[in-house]
């Protein structure tokens, strides 16, 4: 939502405006596995505490920064102390609901992620980029608080027979493929919800606001289909059979993008959202799956692990896209990233349904 303000302030090309987004991700990455051993260790309410608190710090710091890369660098701190975040809460969902209602508790919680996108969208382009960042500053030491205030580490006993050993979960096979091929599916989602603003602004004439608005219609039905395919996979006993089938979905509305690029306004618009809808659809079924193969005791590890795995995948597609796009087309570049959930529907062709 910022792409725009952040380009204009400081004179970027795409690829540099690539490189800022690529910032948040490369952060994560450095403390997404460190920040869930830590949840495993002393538990959510004190990482959730820490975690937010410094990245409202970061973000602050950033609403004032000088320089392109100052920018950079305190963003990808805010990146690094947000990513608390994830395995935190996502452990403590392991630890509050039973099995049978894990899908649908995990698909409400990762409603977080496009309902903030959603009020960021409508907020931030006529904020601007100073008071924008500021906001999102507010909004993380909000949830420092009240993660600290609220959050409890309840006891609860294990999913599997014996605890595993830290190591066991970090070389499970069986994650590192949901690890892999989410990162594949996270490929469009990126290429849709981190560009989609610029592209509607620079190449079909909308006002920043207005292709604002649209990244806002994509974030309502991503948290539509992450509460509906968290509640089908209890249902259906299953996270891996619907997580394929969303990566089949996205892929096919994320081709049809890259063909409705020159069609009329009101129909590509159409397109964006339900493409950008089912690019954001899977994160919570594949956040759930990663959790129950490592167990309650060392979900916090497995979450971070997966985090990690995104997060590398993040930090390399922002800027390659970007440059895919500026050597190319932006058809080119929505047709080469819908190839990518079908690599991850592949791989996760060989974990049990």
């Amino acid at each position: 939502m910022l792409a725009p303000h952040i380009r204009h302030a400081y004179v970027l090309s795409l690829v540099q405006v690539g490189f800022v987004l690529d910032s948040v991700w490369i952060g994560g990455l450095l403390t997404l596995l460190p920040w869930g051993l830590l949840a495993d260790r002393i538990g959510e309410r004190s990482v959730l505490g820490m975690g937010l608190g410094g990245c409202a710090v970061a973000l602050v710091g950033a609403a004032y920064a000088g320089s392109f890369g100052l920018l950079v660098v305190l963003l990808a701190l805010a990146g690094a102390a947000g990513a608390s975040v994830n395995a935190a809460s996502g452990r403590a969902v392991m630890y509050w609901f039973p099995a049978a209602e894990r899908g649908l508790a995990l698909g409400v919680r990762q409603t977080a992620i496009p309902v903030g996108g959603f009020v960021s969208a409508l907020a931030l382009p006529a904020l601007g980029l100073e008071n924008g960042l500021l906001f999102l500053a507010g909004l993380a030491a909000a949830g420092a608080i009240f993660g600290a205030a609220v959050i409890h580490d309840p006891e609860a006993s294990e999913d599997v027979l014996q605890p595993r050993k830290i190591g066991e979960t970090l070389r499970d096979g069986r994650l590192w493929l949901l690890c892999s091929g989410s990162t594949f599916y996270l490929v469009a989602q990126i290429a849709l919800t981190g560009f989609v603003v610029l592209f509607l602004y620079d190449e079909r004439g909308l006002s920043r606001g207005e292709a604002a608005l649209v990244l806002a219609g994509v974030q309502v039905l991503a948290a539509a289909l992450r509460i509906g395919g968290g509640r089908w996979s209890d249902v259906v006993g299953s996270r891996i059979r619907p997580l394929r089938l969303v990566g089949l979905v996205s892929s096919a509305t994320m081709a049809l993008v890259a063909v409705l690029v020159s069609a009329p306004l009101a129909v590509l618009i159409a397109a964006l959202v339900l493409a950008g809808g089912f690019a954001m659809a899977w994160n919570g079924l594949s956040f759930t799956a990663a959790a129950e193969l490592a167990g309650r005791a060392r979900s916090g590890a497995a979450l971070g692990m997966q985090q990690s795995a995104l997060a590398a995948g993040g930090a390399v597609v922002p800027p390659v896209f970007a440059a895919v796009v500026s050597a190319t087309s932006w058809r080119a570049g929505f047709a080469i990233a819908a190839v990518f959930p079908l690599g991850g529907v592949f791989l996760l062709r060989r974990l049990s349904a």
